[in-house]
């Protein structure tokens, strides 16, 4: 029965990083339609969004049925717990990425654009964060998890510097407000997904006994 109760604990742990790789996928994919203007590419981030939603029902219900089953021991039951944090934040982050793809569909026809903002930059980092974080669960890899929580204060710095630099724009040309409005909502976006790989770190640490 404990063999069983196992196999199934390890199910739900793959369940999690398959639903991490598709978010990070999704991010990265919605930053891509971004700077492409591509709408094709943001059109199928949107409509991807439900298999992400449906996973993390999936994982859910599992936590639930291992904890049902059989009481869990110490280590077994901060891996369900971390299970459960994990998969809210990265289905939020999969919410992340479709609000990304919608402004980008938005940007589509928007002939200028605010110039000296690095959303490629913020972007990368941020999709680093949720990639290597995931890495960090996966291999229970407690340094790695230190080293996303202290990439934070970057996509911060990052974040309010871009602030910045769009005020500045949009206050000398007006030509680029209509833009330079969805590219601030993109930056909040992509700081919040920083927020939620910097919990995930924690998560991870905690099921860890760190």
């Amino acid at each position: 029965m404990r063999t069983a109760y196992h196999e199934a604990l390890e199910q739900t742990r793959l369940d999690v990083v398959r639903l991490g790789a598709l978010v990070a996928d999704a991010l990265s994919a919605s930053v891509q339609a971004l700077e492409k203007r591509d709408t094709n590419l943001a059109a199928r981030v949107v409509a991807g969004d439900d298999i992400v939603d449906d996973l993390r029902r999936k994982v859910e219900s599992s936590c639930i049925e291992l904890i049902w089953k059989q009481q869990p021991v110490a280590g077994e039951l901060r891996q369900v717990a971390a299970m459960l944090e994990t998969v809210t934040d990265l289905e939020r982050i999969g919410d992340y990425a479709v609000e990304i793809a919608k402004n980008s569909i938005k940007l589509a026809d928007v002939p200028l654009r605010p110039a000296r903002v690095e959303v490629g930059r913020i972007a990368a980092i941020a999709i680093d964060m949720v990639r290597d974080v995931m890495r960090s669960y996966t291999e229970a890899d407690e340094t790695l998890a230190e080293s996303v929580i202290a990439r934070d204060d970057e996509v911060d710095k990052l974040y309010h510097r871009g602030i910045e630099a769009l005020q500045e724009e949009m206050q000398a040309d007006s030509g680029v407000v209509r833009a330079g409005t969805i590219i601030l909502f993109v930056l909040a976006t992509l700081e919040r997904v920083g927020d939620r790989a910097q919990n995930i770190a924690w998560h991870t640490k905690e099921m860890l006994g760190a």
